[in-house]
């Protein structure tokens, strides 16, 4: 079946005989038992909700996984997905990260005992590699600057240390790119972004093809409790149901105005995988069907920089990413401001960086809106 269309249709599980079209949103947080020892498989929402299931089982499907457990948040499950390990285990992270992973990474697993490197390359990563090495974990596209991993050649890497690939999908999500049949063990999404696509809803997904790793993420789940709501899982849900559209039209979008960006003389450098001069289009193309809705690009100074953020019109300038409305974030004082300085620095999130989350306006109006930003700078010296 066409991703498309399990977008708009869902998993065919069914928890209501009532016909209707919207998945019912079962708002009980606990379940009679018809009788001793009874169930009707659902006893406490905290472990399983039909909602939550119906996108579990939706995601799931999507990105060709065995099941999926949705969490309150990305960082939610980011958390949960941490505690598949114990003190001592070694973590090797890209090291282009969002920097709430990177926050989670310093100030909780590590002060738990498990320790946590970065790699840039894939040399680095194998040179990195320890006898302890329990994971590799990759977010690619990255955040912000845009980087793509070649995920199979990851996959070659952490099979042969028998160590877990987890992919964070979140830019591209699984209708431009599948990382299980790149290799991954466990592919993450923060379903605030592109799955609910509205910026209205927090969400997160872990999504697992071996049944074993999905019996543990359910149990930490159920333990720590950062379940999502029944409420959620259906604007998540809802959101799916035009993901496929959303994700062409932006891309679209995405691609024209970084073509625009790039004949800008305030703009220094523009960061987006499918520019053909960009240096990993070739893996993006190999290894992904689009490149995404999300890009950034570097200005003249700081002081251009805030200039930008102040003057756009009809996008706004707010954290997050994915949804409807464009959105134009300063990484280093909102998604990276926990970096050390001198971090941020050495991966290029300096004063100069801008992140631009692409939505469905029209293109040629978000052209109008940084051109008349971008325009009046101007007068702004270094």
């Amino acid at each position: 079946m066409d991703i498309s269309t399990i977008c708009v249709h869902g998993c065919e599980k069914k928890f209501d005989s009532t016909g209707a079209v919207a998945v019912p949103i079962f708002a009980s947080a606990t379940f009679a038992h018809p009788g001793v020892g009874q169930s009707t498989g659902f006893d406490y929402s905290r472990s399983l909700n039909p909602t939550n299931v119906h996108l579990e089982e939706t995601v799931a499907a999507l990105e060709g996984g065995s099941d999926a457990v949705a969490f309150s948040s990305g960082m939610a499950a980011v958390s949960a997905l941490m505690e598949l390990f114990s003190p001592g285990d070694h973590i090797i992270a890209s090291d282009d990260l969002y920097g709430g992973t990177v926050r989670l990474f310093s100030h909780i697993s590590q002060k738990n005992g498990i320790k946590v490197s970065y790699a840039a390359t894939l040399e680095n990563i194998e040179k990195t590699i320890t006898g302890s090495t329990k994971a590799v974990f990759v977010e690619t596209p990255s955040n912000p600057m845009m980087r793509v991993t070649d995920i199979a050649a990851v996959a070659d890497i952490t099979r042969k240390h028998k160590a877990l690939l987890i992919v964070d999908n979140t830019f591209l999500t699984p209708y431009f790119q599948k990382p299980f049949s790149l290799g991954a063990d466990i592919v993450l999404h923060s379903g605030t972004k592109y799955l609910g696509g509205h910026n209205d809803t927090l969400a997160g997904l872990l999504v697992v093809k071996d049944g074993g790793l999905a019996e543990k993420l359910r149990f930490i789940a159920k333990t720590t409790g950062g379940c999502l709501s029944p409420f959620d899982s259906f604007l998540i849900i809802r959101g799916i149901k035009t993901l496929a559209v959303r994700m062409e039209r932006q891309q679209e979008s995405a691609l024209k105005i970084a073509h625009w960006l790039l004949e800008q003389n305030t703009v220094k450098k523009t960061y987006y995988p499918g520019l053909q001069a960009a240096p990993d289009y070739d893996i993006s193309r190999r290894q992904a069907d689009g490149f995404g809705g999300m890009l950034s690009f570097s200005v003249q100074n700081g002081k251009t920089a805030v200039h930008i953020l102040e003057s756009v019109k009809i996008i706004k300038y707010a954290e997050s990413l994915g949804g409807v409305e464009s959105l134009i974030t300063y990484p280093m004082l909102q998604t990276h401001a926990d970096l050390p300085e001198s971090e941020r620095n050495e991966r290029g999130i300096d004063e100069c960086l801008l992140r631009l989350s692409v939505g469905l306006e029209s293109a040629d109006d978000l052209i109008t809106d940084l051109k008349q930003a971008i325009g009046s700078c101007s007068s702004i010296t270094a």
